[in-house]
Formats: C-alpha cells, sequence, structure tokens
C-alpha cells in the first residue's frame, strides 16, 4: 500500500480496514506511530525505579504491550487508542518484571510485613490506621517507618496492576485501571464484572484523602511524581512515600475481601 497512501488516511479509516484484514504494513504503520508511546510509558514507570532496571529493558517490555494493544484494538467500543494502549504497555512492563523477579527479596519482605500490619491494625480498629499506629505494630519509629517507605517506594507500584480475575484477557482486572476521576465514577466502567471492580473502587474511595489524592493523579492525570508534588504542594519524597502507602493500604484492604470473590 505504501506510507504516502497510509498517511493520506484517517486513523479510524485505518483501523476499521485492519480490523478486517489485519494488513501488516499498517500494523507496521501503528507501530512506528506509537513507538513514542512506549517510551513515554516506560520513562513515568522507570521513576523511582531501583537501579538494576534499565530504561532500554522496560520500553522493551512495553513493545510487547503495543503490539499486544494493536492486535486486540476494537475501534468500535469507543475508548480512544492511546487510552487502552497506555494500560497494555504498562502491564506487559510489570508483567515481564514479574517473571524475571527483580524485587530484591529484603524488600519484599519489608513490603509484606507492612501488608500485615495495615491487615491487622485496621480489621481491629474498624477504620484507617495512622502513621504512628503503624510504626508502632512494627516495633519501629514513625521517621523509620517513612523512611522504610521511601526504600520500596520502586517496587510499590507493581500492586496496582494485579491481576483480579484470571480468564481470558478480556476478563483481565488491575486496581489501576479500577481508578477513576477524583469526582466521579463513569458507570460504564463498572459495567463488566462488577463485583471485583466495586469492592476495588469502594477501597480506593476508602483512602486518606491525600492518598487518593495521589493515585488518581498519577493514574488517572498520569501526572509524575514530582507534579503530583507541585499540586498537592510538598516534597517529591513525600509524593513518593503518599504512593507507596496508598498501594500498601489498598493491597492489605483487598486482601480478606479477594478471597472472597476470586
Amino acid at each position: 500500500m505504501g506510507n504516502a497512501l497510509l498517511e493520506q488516511k484517517t486513523e479510524e479509516e485505518l483501523w476499521d480496514e485492519y480490523k478486517k484484514n489485519k494488513n501488516p504494513e499498517i500494523r507496521d504503520f501503528f507501530i512506528r506511530q506509537y513507538a513514542p508511546l512506549v517510551k513515554y510509558v516506560a520513562g513515568k514507570v522507570a521513576v523511582g525505579m531501583p537501579s538494576n532496571v534499565e530504561f532500554d529493558d522496560l520500553v522493551g517490555f512495553g513493545v510487547f504491550g503495543l503490539l499486544d494493544a494493536i492486535d486486540k484494538f476494537d475501534p468500535d467500543k469507543n475508548v480512544k487508542f492511546k487510552t487502552y494502549a497506555v494500560t497494555r504497555i504498562r502491564g506487559s512492563i510489570f508483567d515481564e518484571l514479574r517473571s524475571i523477579d527483580w524485587v530484591p527479596r529484603s524488600v519484599r519482605q519489608k513490603t509484606r510485613e507492612i501488608e500485615t500490619a495495615i491487615v491487622h491494625l485496621e480489621s481491629k480498629l474498624g477504620r484507617t490506621a495512622s502513621d504512628t499506629e503503624i510504626a508502632s505494630s512494627l516495633g519501629v519509629s514513625e521517621s523509620d517507618f517513612q523512611q522504610t517507605l521511601y526504600k520500596i517506594s520502586g517496587t510499590s507500584v507493581m500492586s496496582l496492576n494485579d491481576v483480579w480475575y484470571s480468564g481470558d484477557d478480556s476478563e483481565r482486572i488491575s486496581i489501576g485501571d479500577s481508578i477513576e476521576s477524583p469526582t466521579s465514577l463513569n458507570p460504564d466502567v463498572i459495567v463488566e464484572r462488577e463485583e471485583i471492580k466495586r469492592v476495588i473502587v469502594e477501597a480506593i474511595n476508602e483512602l486518606p484523602e491525600k492518598e487518593k489524592m495521589v493515585l488518581v493523579l498519577y493514574y488517572y492525570e498520569d501526572l509524575t511524581l514530582r507534579e503530583i508534588g507541585q499540586v498537592l504542594n510538598v516534597t517529591e519524597s513525600r509524593v513518593s512515600q503518599l504512593h507507596t502507602k496508598a498501594n500498601l493500604r489498598l493491597r492489605a484492604k483487598l486482601t480478606n475481601i479477594r478471597k472472597g470473590i476470586v
């Protein structure tokens, strides 16, 4: 068909044509068109990652997600490809990171300790546990607890990409995908797998306001941690701590619920 002919068509026309005949030239065109999106998502994921995680590796992992997105995108579903692709690219990166077991054992153990402490505390208290209470439960000072949050900040984002329903690809729901606008939850988003999404949304809404805002700004508004710091008027390291704590608290809230519905 040739690039010149492809570029004369609208993207909508190209998607309609690709859906019908899976033309490899159109596929290659979309790969070139959206390659920068892979680097953008990889760049966001790379922020706060340990030094042993290479940016180029993240880009390579993300390419698999882009290819998957191009292959499975349905233009009739009234969702922008960019929105759909970002989710697939990010998910692919974390799938690959998980498969190579990149998180140091000491970090994984500390993360589990904090999650367990939060589960027990909030079950006992019937409310959100404060930093002081969590630190006391762990037998450390509050400043040591904050420092630990910062140390594990590069790995905690993984929890929001955990899949909550293992079926075919159309049934995969991650916590991150369920985060919506801070002002409203679009009912259309909660149509499929309604019960799972409902409990995820409820758990998000039960988070302390600043922690919830960090999640919304990061996943929904697509801001960097530095930009979120400017919005909330706090340092980037403080945003990193809030982000980590929100992930751990959310994961803890959902631990027992998950056992009952999955």
